[in-house]
């Protein structure tokens, strides 16, 4: 007898219970873990682009003041001023004036001592005697040959020729006189004058100092300024060469001086800018009577100037200085534009825009860096 193959075992029914709820667990795990996947995926997307779009502030550019403080650096300089110089060789024999002494006009600074001058003074003034001599001699010579003349006992050459050389001895005396003329004057220049009522400046002269023309190294004895006004240069942008007529008051500001302002006004310009600053020369006058402002001092110049219509004023944080300078508009479309613009004065925190802007357009004030012509903006509000 053949034995038949057992029948398969039948799982319990509580396993098979078990296996399916396992199953369904899992299948929900994995439901929940897709939508929760897609949901962070939804929020990540949102976040970076609202990252990717910038919040910004709108501000309104205010129209310009009607006139404007223009500030610029100034030299100032005496009215007259003069470095003199020994104009005879010599020894400095005495000094008269030290710096910071006033005198007047033609008062003496200085003494030279001239020992080569003096010996060609006296060797002039010879040779002018022995002129004299001469030509005295020549024109007795010759009014006797005229008269000889008369009587034919002699003839006209010889005549002519005494008469030529009378006028000759004539011109040797003019000739010697003008040479020690300018001796003299030369010796005249031994004692040093002040050329102007001024101040002493500088002195280098020093007892026995070797000076004049020959000397080595020569350099002024003596430099003079007339401080009783003073002339003040400035150079001022091109833009407002139009506003620098003659006549423009002006005050000065000098750290010697601090909180005191001193008038001036412009007396003249150069009348051409300079090609290497792009500034007009401008000159004014100011009046000095107490002395209180010195020659070669620096000075700030203060300028009241009126500004053309159009101008805003805007702060310097809304400026991009990226391909030129300018500034982000937003347009409609909620999209950065960027326009050009001039600016003008430069006040630190502000800037006045001298073209390319309206007061009517609204600018982003601290745009981003990465900001570029037609990038979505947000506006997170208006100032």
């Amino acid at each position: 007898m053949t034995d038949l193959p057992a029948p398969p075992a039948t799982p319990p029914k509580g396993l098979r219970t078990t296996g399916i709820a396992i199953g369904a667990a899992a299948l929900v795990v994995v439901v929940i873990g897709t939508v929760v996947r897609n949901h962070d995926l939804t929020d990540a997307r949102q976040w970076s682009a609202a990252q990717s779009t910038p919040s910004v502030h709108l501000i309104v550019p205010k129209p310009a003041d009607a006139t404007a403080t223009l500030v610029q650096p100034g030299t100032i300089e005496a009215w007259t001023a003069a470095k003199i110089f020994a104009r005879v060789p010599g020894y400095i024999h005495a000094w008269y004036a030290d710096i910071g002494d006033r005198v007047a006009g033609g008062a003496p600074l200085g003494r030279i001592d001239t020992p080569d001058l003096d010996q060609q003074i006296i060797a002039a003034r010879a040779t002018l005697v022995r002129a004299r001599a001469e030509a005295r001699l020549a024109r007795t010579t010759s009014a006797r040959w005229q008269d000889l003349l008369k009587s034919t006992a002699v003839s006209r050459q010889e005549a002519d020729e005494k008469a030529a050389d009378a006028e000759t001895r004539a011109a040797a005396v003019n000739e010697a006189a003008a040479s020690l003329g300018r001796l003299l004057a030369l010796k005249a220049y031994a004692t040093v004058r002040a050329p102007f009522a001024g101040v002493v400046t500088l002195r280098n002269a020093d007892i026995g100092d070797l000076v004049g023309p020959g000397a080595t190294g020569q350099q002024p004895l003596f430099a003079l300024a007339d401080d009783h006004q003073l002339r003040v240069y400035v150079d001022v942008p091109q833009r407002y060469a139009p506003q620098m007529k003659q006549g423009l008051v002006a005050s000065l500001a000098v750290p010697a001086w601090p909180g005191r302002a001193f008038a001036a006004r412009v007396v003249g310009q150069s009348g051409g800018v300079d090609s290497r600053t792009g500034a007009l020369r401008v000159e004014l006058l100011a009046a000095n009577p107490d002395r209180s402002l010195k020659p070669g001092g620096f000075a700030e110049v203060s300028f009241r100037v009126p500004v053309p219509a159009g101008e805003v004023t805007i702060p310097a944080s809304a400026l991009i200085l990226r391909g030129g300078t300018r500034v982000a508009t937003v347009d409609r479309s909620g999209r950065a534009r960027l326009i050009a613009v001039t600016v003008g004065r430069d006040l630190g925190p502000s800037v006045d825009i001298t073209a390319g802007l309206s007061a009517s357009t609204p600018i982003i004030d601290s745009p981003p860096d990465s900001l570029q012509d037609g990038d979505r903006v947000e506006v997170a509000g208006r100032g």
